[in-house]
């Protein structure tokens, strides 16, 4: 019995039952966008997704660092849901991804903006490692990884934040308010039901405001969204350092 609670713990460390070869994957990719409002992403692009993807399932075969491992799953709750926001929004740089986890919606991002610096934040050591791992092998030139949560002690100066799903709107905006340029943006790539987190954000108007509220579904399916975008205009006092 405490062994199974140790191993429930743990988590379970779930392994794909199958990893389609780049041409497979190339093929079922492009099947995807063309049903799912991407049908006009270019081919050079995509096989960079194709190649995560690849890079992604082989290290989830050693660690476990994504839920999804259905490849339709990763091609539109990952892939495409990544690529929904500039279609939305026109993002600042550098950008920082805060809570990346896997690489999402970073690594898709630094695909799309090959050129642009981004910038990926996150305090799970193994995902970390695996982050490190695809900037190196995919020559992501622009990519930057800090391995740490973001909060008030964080400084260093971006013109863009963007998260999906890790906390909540107050939260985030108070964790990004030292770092974020006054006129930089925050974009909170969030579920439908996110009105509650917007009321609670509005004690924070003095130094940020809202100036973008998207609601949409991921092309061709049920899956609704909100991408909500707020506009820095004052730098908070820092939080007091403790004795």
């Amino acid at each position: 019995m405490e062994k199974r609670k140790d191993r429930q713990k743990r988590g379970v460390h779930r392994r794909p039952e199958e990893i389609y070869s780049f041409q497979e994957a190339d093929a079922r990719l492009y099947d995807i966008f063309r049903h799912h409002g991407f049908g006009d992403y270019p081919h050079a692009l995509r096989h960079r997704l194709v190649e995560f993807y690849i890079l992604l399932m082989n290290h989830q075969l050693r660690d476990n660092v994504t839920r999804l491992l259905r490849f339709r799953d990763i091609g539109i709750k990952h892939f495409i849901d990544s690529l929904m926001v500039p279609r939305l929004t026109d993002l600042q740089f550098p950008l920082l991804d805060v809570g990346t986890g896997p690489g999402f919606p970073g690594i898709p991002l630094s695909i799309h903006f090959e050129d642009k610096p981004i910038l990926l934040a996150e305090g799970v050591r193994k995902r970390v490692d695996f982050l490190k791992a695809v900037r190196d092998e995919m020559k992501l030139k622009e990519v930057q990884i800090f391995g740490r949560n973001i909060d008030e002690t964080f400084e260093y100066p971006v013109k863009g934040v963007i998260t999906r799903a890790v906390e909540e709107i107050p939260k985030t905006l108070v964790n990004i308010s030292q770092c974020l340029q006054i006129g930089g943006c925050v974009y909170l790539m969030k579920g439908p039901n996110v009105d509650p987190e917007i009321k609670d954000a509005k004690k924070l108007s003095e130094y940020f405001e809202l100036i973008e509220d998207h609601e949409y579904k991921l092309p061709e399916t049920p899956h609704e969204r909100r991408l909500v975008v707020y506009r820095k205009i004052k730098t908070p006092p820092p939080k007091p350092v403790e004795p």
